[in-house]
């Protein structure tokens, strides 16, 4: 569906994918490469329904994995390439998928997890050249049917970090990721003469749909680099007409002598997501630029839900209001009867972008995703009188570090589980660098002398990289309130005060 939609009308020969600076594929080479990984697939035996779990690094083939995946009528589960075992361990225990992809140097630690699970392994690299699954690639079809599938079938399966521990599957279909792409298209204005600069990860929704689903299906070119770097990204800016990133990006850019009028001159767009945006950056960006960054509000399970306007006031500090198509309200929690304008409720979500549930766990589904077909997002926010929306605080006591999630619970669990701790609790503190900063606050047992340094080691090999404490503020114990509920606001205004470290 979406991939019939990305070459409906397509010059085959215009840019495509642009993989650095050198190696380009055009759309008909896409087309042709997508069909081949397409047969590929299936002689390995992946069917229509089937998972493919892929924990690979950023490159153009992993572009081709993903929507050779979708015209095979398979489901995509991208893994964040800093997981551990442990982690990935679960994943392809939920999701059993038939097909397991890594990185050619992770594929002696990933073969027993794929064979707990009955999943063939593959291998796949960087450099679009190495890896098990590119073997003999050129020997198939460059043509291929693809499967059919209706807007509803699964398209992809995206875990978020569960509060309680355990991470969810948000089940998109086809018609979610069509239906936002295309919505985005006419939203943020693009057309066939755009080039996206993509730093953005390929495992998460920013990166992986937004950031390529919308360029592809205008017809515009995408420029891949490896990761953010600010040097190549001032290059590539001089070629770029749009750039979407995280607020670090702005922010580390902003450090920058470099960055100018002058380099930004071709650009038409900057958007900023996945967490919020100071104020102070949006000025400084607009100071050192004469651009105003766009921002938007979306998760996975929903992609896109509001934006600021691509024309008209892009007002700090919020987020916009609903994208077309897309119903937004703010409603109190207890009730659901929707607040009105002004006041601080729960953010809800209606539209032909939301999910159709979590997979595998219907009771999650029924408690979330409400029969009226409203998703509870688990964010708290408020409308203004002209329905532009500012999220001003989350229920669910999400930290956004550097635009990734980080659910404090999953933390907790592995820190309390070491010997000398007895008990713990993660915050978000707010940080210039990475929006917030993983923050855990630990009661030692009676006698014990663990420190920062221990616990980190402790739990690098059992979290992944961006979920770490980057600071341990040690207490003797830790505020509750008459129901014995942990007070994690209380805890952020203490950590915040330097007494509080040990």
């Amino acid at each position: 569906m979406l991939f019939r939609a990305i070459m409906d009308g397509k010059d085959r020969a215009a840019p495509a994918l642009i993989s650095g600076w050198e190696r380009s594929l055009s759309y008909g080479e896409l087309a042709d490469a997508t069909a081949r990984m397409a047969h590929r697939l299936i002689a390995l035996g992946v069917a229509p329904g089937d998972r493919i779990a892929v924990q690979t690094g950023k490159s153009a083939e992993t572009l081709i994995l993903y929507l050779a995946t979708l015209r095979i009528s398979a489901a995509y589960l991208p893994l964040n390439t800093d997981y551990t075992p442990a982690e990935i361990a679960y994943f392809l225990g939920d999701a059993e998928p038939s097909l397991f992809v890594v990185d050619p140097a992770a594929s002696e630690s990933a073969g027993p997890l794929a064979s707990e699970v009955g999943a063939t392994l593959a291998t796949l690299g960087t450099d679009g050249k190495s890896g098990s699954l590119l073997d003999g690639l050129d020997t198939f079809p460059a043509t291929f049917d693809d499967v059919p599938r209706g807007a509803d079938d699964l398209a992809v399966i995206l875990y978020t970090s569960g509060t309680t521990g355990r991470s969810k599957g948000a089940m998109l279909s086809h018609g979610n990721l069509y239906s936002n792409a295309a919505t985005l298209v006419d939203a943020w204005r693009f057309t066939a003469d755009d080039e996206l600069l993509h730093a953005l990860p390929v495992y998460h929704i920013h990166g992986l749909f937004v950031a390529t689903n919308v360029p592809l299906l205008a017809g515009a070119r995408i420029r891949l680099l490896p990761k953010f770097e600010p040097r190549a990204v001032l290059r590539g800016l001089e070629t770029a007409t749009v750039m979407m990133g995280v607020p670090t990006f702005y922010t580390r850019l902003l450090a920058d002598p470099r960055l100018d009028r002058d380099a930004t001159k071709g650009m038409r767009l900057f958007v900023s997501g996945s967490a919020p945006l100071l104020a102070e950056t949006h000025r400084a960006w607009e100071e050192r630029t004469g651009h105003r960054v766009l921002e938007r509000y979306g998760m996975s399970e929903t992609g896109m839900n509001t934006s600021n306007p691509y024309d008209g006031e892009r007002r700090p500090g919020t987020v916009g209001p609903a994208l077309s198509g897309v119903s937004v309200r703010v409603v109190d929690e207890a009730s659901r009867a929707p607040l009105p304008a002004g006041e601080i409720g729960m953010i809800e979500v209606k539209g032909p972008n939301v999910f159709t549930g979590y997979w595998r766990m219907p009771e999650k589904t029924a408690a979330e995703l409400k029969a009226d077909g409203w998703f509870v997002t688990g964010d708290l926010g408020q409308l203004s009188a002209d329905s532009y929306l500012e999220i001003v605080g989350r229920g669910k006591d999400l930290v956004i570090t550097g635009g990734l999630n980080v659910y404090p619970k999953e933390v907790e669990t592995e820190i309390d589980a070491l010997e000398g701790v007895e008990e713990s609790a993660v915050i978000g503190l707010p940080d210039a660098d990475f929006g917030e900063a993983v923050t855990a606050v630990v009661v030692r047992t009676p006698g014990s002398t663990i420190g920062e340094a221990e616990i980190r080691a402790a739990l690098a090999t059992r979290l992944a990289r961006f979920k770490l404490p980057k600071t341990v503020i040690f207490v003797d114990a830790l505020p509750r309130n008459t129901m014995g509920k942990v007070q994690k606001a209380a805890l952020r205004e203490q950590a915040m005060m330097p007494q509080a470290a040990d």
